[in-house]
Parts: C-alpha cells; structure tokens; sequence
C-alpha cells in the first residue's frame, strides 16, 4: 500500500521536484505577473514571463523565493480557492506582524510564511 503524505508533505515534494519554468507559471496563474514579480524580487514583470517560457533561469535567490511561494501556494491550494489563496499573499497576516505573505517571502522569512499558512490552514 503507498504511503499517504500529508499537504505540507506533498506540497514540500512538489516544490523541490517542479522545474522551475512550471513553477512559475502556476505561480503566474494564480497570482499574476506583478505581484509574482514582487515577490521573487524582480522590478520587471516580464522578466518572470521569460522564466515562465523557459528563455531564461532565475538566479539561486530568485528561485529561493519562487519555490517557497510555490510550497506555500500548493499547501493553501490543499484546502482554499485560488481566490482565497491570492488574498492571503496580499492581507496583512497577524501571524507576520501584520505584513503580507508576498513581502515576507521577498524578505527571505520562508519558515514564518509556511508556519502562517498553517496557521491559516488550522483556523487560525
């Protein structure tokens, strides 16, 4: 019998296994360029649709934030809307001392923003 994993689990999995083109575009999906652009902390939207397209990679710190906006999207997405989910990125998060989601991840505090988004998850 498969073992079953739990949505953090799974989202973590696909997180790490995605290439980052695909990353992109789910992120863009739900999202949006602009706001997709903010947080992987670029000041051109298009640039994220050149990762999307695959005609250029993002570098380490990029990709950094991208994966965990991705890991935390998919968790969200586990149990919310996409509607739901893009909100949360945007709201001021009481779990984040009142900052959004999208500028925490552009700051690099990705373990506070997965903790929020479970939080979020749990009721909280």
């Amino acid at each position: 019998m498969p073992k079953l994993r739990s949505a953090p689990q799974e989202a973590h999995r696909k997180a790490v296994e995605s290439n980052i083109a695909d990353v992109v575009r789910s992120l863009q999906e739900v999202l949006g360029q602009k706001l997709l652009a903010h947080i992987a902390g670029v000041s051109d939207p298009r640039t994220a649709a050149r990762w999307a397209a695959g005609e250029r990679a993002p570098r380490a710190e990029h990709e950094q934030r991208l994966r965990c906006a991705y890991q935390t999207l998919q968790l969200l997405l586990a149990e919310e809307s996409s509607h739901t989910a893009r909100a949360w990125f945007l709201g001021l998060n009481p779990q984040l001392d009142d900052q959004s989601p999208a500028q925490s991840i552009r700051e690099g505090d990705f373990r506070d923003v997965l903790v929020a988004a479970k939080a979020f998850l749990a009721g909280g």
